[in-house]
């Protein structure tokens, strides 16, 4: 009961971190901009920050569900394959937080804007790599762990249903083109794996059984 309510609190802080993360981040253009940029700059910073500390926590708060699961076939699978996610998100959150602000920094001190676009552009493509490998993978992953609730029956029936529908739906949207994974796009992913997780959280901690 102890180690439930442990993973149930893992996986609501780390997912009410993500949705701070995506509610603050800044805009490019926003970086970019002489006014506000050096202030963005900080706050990009400390919620990508944020997001690589959070990232663990859901990880291992997923660890927890597994164990919950009974280490069922389905179970062990969305564990690995939602890290693998995991690790993709830490390098997005990298690419994104840390070296694209430093480029910002500094070709703004030789003012070669032509280099500044050039530059962005092939940080922007690692990220956006890395963030389609992540929301893939644990998107897969919820699935997977949803199976398991269902054939487990050792939560609500529910979460297991809500959370394949999530899954499914953000890989089709994405492999379809019709989610593109900028700030609103990613935000979009992050609010619904969230609510998933949160929910999952909340029957953890509350040592719910599924009749």
């Amino acid at each position: 009961m102890r180690r439930d309510l442990t993973s149930g609190s893992l996986l609501i802080a780390g997912s009410a971190a993500g949705v701070v993360v995506m509610a603050l981040h800044p805009t490019a253009h926003g970086l970019m901009n002489p006014e506000t940029g050096t202030h963005l700059r900080l706050v990009n910073a400390m919620v990508h920050g944020l997001a690589l500390a959070a990232t663990p926590l859901v990880f291992l708060g997923l660890l927890g569900l597994r164990r919950r699961l009974e280490s069922s076939a389905p179970a062990t699978a969305a564990v690995v394959i939602y890290g693998w996610g995991c690790v993709a998100l830490m390098s997005a959150a990298v690419a994104s937080g840390f070296v694209a602000p430093a480029v910002i920094e500094r070709v703004g001190a030789i003012d070669a804007s032509t280099a500044a676009d050039a530059l962005l552009r092939y940080t922007g493509l690692w990220n956006q790599g890395f963030a389609k490998v992540n929301v893939v993978a644990s998107s897969i992953g919820i699935v997977l762990f949803s199976v398991s609730i269902l054939r487990s029956r050792r939560l609500s029936p529910a979460a297991g249903v809500f959370g394949a529908v999530v899954g499914v739906a953000i890989v089709v949207l994405l492999l379809s083109g019709h989610l593109t994974l900028d700030v609103h796009g990613f935000g979009v992913v992050t609010f619904a794996q969230s609510a998933w997780l949160i929910w999952v959280g909340v029957l953890l901690c509350g040592g719910e059984t599924a009749a």
